[in-house]
Order: structure tokens, then sequence, then C-alpha cells
């Protein structure tokens, strides 16, 4: 049997089962056997001793102690408080900072795709399906620190596609790179929405701002209507409607099991986007809100995060053209859970710790500067209870750098991905990936490896 959190347009298992009558011990099953294998860490445990440690969600440990084994962290904390498993291998990493891996809620690495011309509204579509895992951009995206990533189809139909959260392990498949954040039904990611300007094109697509929201909402009711005769075919499985797999991801949006990325600009289009949301009762995360700093108010009052860009150049859309720097402070004052992203190639993957550094010149705080571009994005991609932070138990997801994470004279020194170093600047071809042109990326990224 074919397993179907990959041949399913967007993994229904629970749907999966009602439709086949299995139980739910089989489905796990089928579900486990099926999932690729993440490639573990050391079975024997590294200490690393002698650099500053900064945990995000705790104390920073001058001259501290990291200890991982079998992809996790083992031990984290000071010399004094750690004892070294005696048969582990001691690195020493004095003068050097350790973080966590850097998470990026929105990105475009990995040469994916989305929805086609023929709808405005595609949730059956999977970036999935598009990803090259030996894309050149992933490395690219190591150089920078960032060690998972939310891959998203673009931004130019209201409802684009199915996103896909990665660890960018060195592997063959984009399988072994997915994160299941819901393993019972298979699911491995969120869903982009759009609106503004983006989708607002000939028809099929929009025309107004207007209808594009009447189609979100169109389509949001059909799949209520959906999930009400799925619920009512638990009694009568013969009454089972015929699979629709747009409907069936919309029905894990409206059941809270899939987040909504919504891209947003300005100040109307994000209390638009939130009005949605009210109504329908999902769960979602607003990106880029350019105008966030006139409305973080409302925003704050709604208690959706949200996901802001620093671009430090002129030009683009015009309704970015008021994409302040002042939204990160004014945002944090106003108690908003926000964070940065890429959104790669608008920015840099190598330069993602320059947004917190803009941020703290514009007077955001130092420990939210750290929380934006870690713990606070891992929350946007249901994954903070793996990633993130530097805690006992969590992956032993993370970097080692230079020197403070936001002088501009600091560079990414290594990777690590569950125990496993991933990226190395010593290494001549990983390198290149941090320091080169365009040209670097030409000629096949982790199959330099293979």
């Amino acid at each position: 049997m074919s397993d179907p959190t990959v041949t399913s347009g967007c993994c229904p298992l629970r749907c999966f089962r009602r439709r086949y009558l299995l139980s739910p011990a089989l489905v796990l099953m089928i579900l486990f056997t099926a999932m690729p294998e993440v490639s573990p860490g050391q079975e024997q445990p590294i200490a690393f001793t002698g650099a500053d440690i900064i945990t995000v969600t705790g104390p920073t440990y001058e001259e501290g102690v990291l200890v991982v084994q079998d992809g996790a962290i083992l031990a984290v904390g000071s010399s004094r408080s750690v004892t070294i498993p005696d048969n582990a291998e001691v690195v020493d990493v004095s003068g050097k900072v350790i973080m966590p891996g850097l998470v990026d809620p929105h990105s475009h690495i990995g040469e994916g795709d989305g929805g086609d011309r023929s709808s405005a509204l595609h949730p059956d579509a999977r970036i999935l399906d598009t990803i090259n895992p030996r894309s050149d951009t992933f490395r690219k995206a190591l150089a920078g620190g960032i060690t998972s990533v939310n891959v998203m189809p673009g931004s130019g139909h209201l409802i684009s596609g199915q996103t896909v959260y990665l660890k960018l392990r060195q592997v063959n498949t984009v399988e072994e790179m997915l994160v299941y954040v819901d393993e019972e039904n298979g699911i491995y990611g969120g869903i982009k929405f759009a609106n503004g300007t983006n989708p607002m094109r000939q028809p099929p697509f929009p025309g107004t701002r207007a209808r594009s929201a009447a189609m979100v909402r169109a389509l949001l009711i059909k799949a209520q209507e959906y999930q009400a005769r799925m619920e009512a075919a638990e009694e009568n499985p013969e009454r089972m409607p015929s699979r629709d797999l747009g409907l069936e991801t919309l029905v894990e949006v409206l059941e809270g099991r899939r987040i909504v990325h919504n891209h947003t600009h300005r100040h109307d289009d994000i209390l638009t986007a939130i009005r949605l949301a009210d109504e329908f009762g999902y769960r979602m995360v607003l990106h880029h809100v350019s105008e966030a700093w006139k409305v973080a108010d409302e925003i704050a009052a709604s208690g959706y995060p949200a996901s802001i860009i620093y671009i430090d150049s002129p030009g683009g859309k015009l309704e970015a053209i008021d994409l302040l720097p002042k939204s990160a402070p004014v945002l944090e004052d106003a108690g908003v859970d926000f964070g940065f992203h890429t959104d790669d190639s608008v920015t840099d993957s190598r330069l993602f710790l320059r947004s917190p550094a803009f941020g703290i010149r514009e007077g955001m705080s130092r420990q939210k500067a750290l929380e934006s571009v870690t713990i606070a994005n891992a929350r946007q991609m249901d994954m903070d209870d793996r990633v993130g932070s530097l805690e006992t138990g969590k992956d032993a997801d993370f970097i080692i750098l230079s020197g403070d994470p936001f002088s501009v004279y600091t560079r990414v020194e290594q990777a690590w991905i569950e125990g496993v170093n991933v990226w190395d600047y010593e290494d001549p071809e990983d390198r290149k990936f941090s320091t080169g042109g365009l040209n670097v990326y030409q000629g096949g990224g982790y199959g330099h490896h293979h």
C-alpha cells in the first residue's frame, strides 16, 4: 500500500482512515514505516567548551558547555554545572559564540513553485512536489546560519499552495528534509494565502480587494460544508463525500492543524487578513506587514503573530512604500509576537542576522532580536518544541559564530543539525557559498557531496 502522507494532495490520514476503515494503530504503522529516516547524530557525545553559549530562552553562559548526543542536546550550561561524559569528544571553541540554528519562516529557496494561471485558489498544490533537494540555495542558507526553513509558493495567488517545513540536512531526497508538525495526519507545512496587489490580475483572478476577500471567503464556506459532510459520514461511512484535495487541505486549516501564512502589506490589507481569520477561526501568521507600525495595536489585540522583513535598498512594489524599520520596536512595544524572515531571494539568506541587527539600531531590545530569528519563528511553524533555543532534550541544531551575532564583522563558522556538522567555513566548498557571487550557485548544491 502506498504511503498516504506522500501520495495524497494534503495528507489527510484521518480521512484516509475513515474512508478505508483502518484502525488507528494500523494508520500509525503505515505512517511511521513510510516516514523518511533522519540521519542520526553521533552516538559518541560531543562536548563543545569555551564558547559563549546563547540559549535564547534561558541564560547566556560565558565560556559555557554544550553536550550533544544522538541528535539531541544532552546538556547545556556553565562549565561548573555541566559534567562532560567520560567518553565524550571534547571540542574547544574558546572565543566563539554558539547559538541556536536560525529559523527562517518565509523563504523561496529550493527552486519550488505553486499554483498556475488556471485559478486564483490552489490549496491542493504542494510545493513539496517541486523542491530540488540538491539546490545550491540550501547551502547558501546554511552559510547564513539557517538550519530550519518554511519554503513557500509565491504570492501571486489568493491561495498559492501548501508550504513545506524543512531542515537543511545533507540528503538526497526532499522527504529526508521534512519536519512533521502533525505526525498523525502527515502534515509537514502550512498554506500560503495572499492579499493586496499580488493576486489582483485579470480573471480568473480577482480585480479588486473586495473580490479577493469574497473569493477566499466563498471557498472557505465550501470547506466548512465539506467538513460537515465528512463528520456526518463518521456515523455512516457510505455517505463519505468524494475526495477533494483542495477542500481536504482547507479542512485541516479550519481544524487548526495547518497554519495559514498570509502575505499582506498595507494596513487595510492586514486588517482584512485578520477579519477573515477571525471569521473562520483558523490559525495565521501575518507575513511582511509592511505597514505594521500603523496598526501595531490592532495586530496585538488580534493575537496573531507577525513575520516581518527589512529591505535596505529602495524599489519594489508601491504598496510596500511605507515599509519602515521602526516596525520592529513598535511591534515589540505593542506586545506582538513577531520575528524576521528573508523572503529569499528578496533578501539574501547569508545576511539573515543583519535583520535583527537593524532592529536593534531602531530601538528593538537585544533579547527580542535574538528571539526574532530563532524561537519566535519556530513558534510560527509549530517547531518550538524541537528548535529555536538551546535546551536539554531539544534537537542539536546550532551554529558556531566567530563573534557577536549582531556584529557586521561576525561570520558563521559552522552549522550543525541534529548533532551533524552540515556546513563548515573551513571547507573550501562550503566557504564559496559564504563569500562567492552568483556563479557559485551553479553545479549541483549538495550534489557536490554525493
